[in-house]
């Protein structure tokens, strides 16, 4: 996996914790679009499936990938995922292709913007954080980190392993290090 080691910004609404990552990604906006609301894609770099009708204001599902339960079966279990059906609720928000889609995933919002740029486009990805999950807030951080650098692997055509343990809690304590600094 290559990892991006720019991590995302801190922001803060009040007592909400959100993060904006940001990626250069040398493939076109309808490329980059196709990656990230198609499930053919997804399956690459995202935990789950996004499951019904693609279109603003749609109720959707999320359902996890058997890998990813396979993998995470301990944590999901903790935040109150059934591992026999291992869905969560969503609502696509914004759609607009191949430029702007923003969604509820549970209690997450999160939006991912997509620009042209000289390089091929600019992903901005905001995620503003529910209710903190096993490995807190710093955890979920690192997490969509590592899912973006997995998508721009895929986009490359490049395979993109799970990180290795020492790595996440690098990255987990890094990101821990930044909520702290930009507490209110």
């Amino acid at each position: 996996m290559t990892v991006n080691q720019r991590l995302g910004d801190i922001l803060r609404d009040g007592e909400r914790v959100g993060i904006r990552y940001e990626r250069t990604l040398a493939h076109p906006p309808a490329k980059v679009w196709r990656a990230l609301t198609e499930s053919e894609h997804l399956r690459h770099w995202f935990p789950a499936d996004i499951l019904g009708e693609r279109r603003a204001g749609a109720e959707i599902r999320f359902r996890f990938w058997p890998e990813t339960v396979e993998h995470a079966a301990a944590e999901l279990t903790e935040v109150g995922v059934d591992v026999e059906d291992p869905e969560l609720p969503g609502k696509i928000l914004t759609w607009e292709p191949p430029r702007l889609f923003e969604l509820l995933w549970d209690d997450e919002h999160l939006r991912f913007e997509i620009t042209p740029d000289a390089a091929g486009s600019r992903l901005l990805c905001t995620v503003w954080f529910g209710a903190p999950g096993p490995h807190g807030i710093p955890g979920t951080a690192a997490g969509y980190h590592f899912c973006l650098d997995a998508l721009a692997d895929t986009l490359d055509d490049r395979i993109s392993e799970m990180p290795e343990p020492e790595l996440v809690a690098e990255l987990e304590r890094r990101y821990a290090e930044e909520i702290d600094t930009a507490a209110p």
